[in-house]
């Protein structure tokens, strides 16, 4: 009896053990769900930079076509930016204020109310898969945006400067399928919040990711520009660009322009047309570099120099390139600087002790923090 009872009583105790040990489905009623996403989320980022332009005799600016970091030996702020956001699903919408030496520049021609204001729009979902957005927001033309930390260069390229960086307007957005995205545009024009003629400007954009390694863009833009007294003159103008992730470490993107627009007095359309190439290499874990090859022609000075040149303006002509070193200490925070050397036609660069300066060169460094 003895014998059999030891056998029985250590079963009893392992079942026991085993019991205490298992795991215990929780009741459902007792579950505490995860809490949703806040549908409100607040946004900044401030831009500190200094640069240096070599053989300079024209003050503290850079030369008039470059509009971000364009202020030489001086330590001042490119762009300090706070925002919110807000998107539950079906309605979104935004706000974000700015100041700076690249408000200074590209907001010049803006209603002293309105120059400060980085993005104010309002959105929502009129079917699945589709955004309907009306307000001030990013413009939907070009390779790099208003925000240097998202931008392989630290300083933007001259097709990037003399192109938009936000327009006001409705956009209509579908995602086709998670590898095409459709937008069309109704806006005020070329770079403008507040309207400059009772005439609308047209905007579409087409974004393919036929894998995850490639990116192409094409982005256009038609409209008459000319203020509301003067000769309709329209502007064509298309944007592409692809990016492509040769490897882990390696990425590359090409960029092309092309615009006309009509010229003054005469049937012919001005012509204008610009390249870049960009090859980033991410060198460790916090440091990369971004090498840049660029060029810009622009019949008679169309654009560049101003939307209405005149009949004995000379063609404009630059090339160069630029070598950007990044170092990012922490996630948020980015170090960078930047050699860049261009060289032109024959008062591209003039300055003050030369007129017929051709070449220019400059260096740039800029600490920028985002949250």
């Amino acid at each position: 009896m003895k014998n059999l009872l030891i056998p029985a009583l250590v079963a009893l105790s392992t079942s026991a053990a085993l019991a205490q040990t298992a795991p215990v489905s929780p009741d459902p009623a007792l579950v505490v769900p995860a809490p949703a996403p806040a549908p409100i989320t607040t946004y900044g980022f401030v831009d500190a930079y200094y640069g240096y332009d070599f053989n300079h005799a024209n003050g503290n600016n850079r030369q008039a076509f470059l509009y971000s970091h364009g202020r030489q030996n001086e330590f001042t702020i490119n762009q300090a930016l706070i925002g919110l956001r807000y998107d539950d699903g079906k309605v979104r919408g935004a706000l974000g204020l700015h100041a700076g030496t690249y408000v200074s520049a590209n907001y010049a021609a803006e209603d002293p109310v309105l120059k400060h204001v980085y993005e104010a729009y309002a959105g929502f979902r009129p079917f699945a898969k589709a955004w309907l957005d009306m307000g001030i927001f990013g413009s939907h033309i070009g390779f790099e945006s208003a925000i240097s930390k998202d931008n392989w260069t630290l300083t933007r390229s001259v097709m990037a400067e003399n192109s938009p960086y936000y327009e006001s307007g409705a956009r209509f957005t579908y995602e086709v399928s998670p590898k095409l995205t459709l937008t069309g545009l109704v806006l005020n024009g070329w770079q403008n919040i507040r309207e400059t003629n009772q005439a609308k400007a047209l905007g579409t954009q087409i974004q393919w990711k036929p894998s995850d390694k490639i990116l192409i863009n094409s982005s256009t833009f038609y409209g008459n520009e000319q203020p509301q007294d003067s000769l309709i003159r329209r502007r064509f103008f298309h944007d592409f660009y692809l990016t492509y992730a040769a490897s882990e470490h390696t990425s590359l993107a090409v960029v092309f322009d092309v615009g006309k627009q009509r010229g003054v007095g005469r049937e012919k359309y001005d012509t204008w047309h610009t390249g870049a190439v960009f090859i980033k290499q991410k060198m460790a874990d916090k440091l990369s570099a971004t090498l840049r090859g660029e060029y810009y022609y622009a019949e008679r000075g169309i654009i560049i120099r101003s939307i209405m040149p005149r009949a004995l303006d000379q063609d404009f002509r630059v090339a160069g390139g630029s070598l950007n070193l990044d170092y990012a200490p922490a996630a948020n925070v980015l170090f960078r600087v930047e050699g860049r050397y261009l060289n032109g036609m024959r008062g591209v660069f003039a300055r003050a002790d030369n007129a017929d300066n051709r070449s220019y060169g400059n260096v740039t460094t800029s600490l920028a923090l985002s949250f």
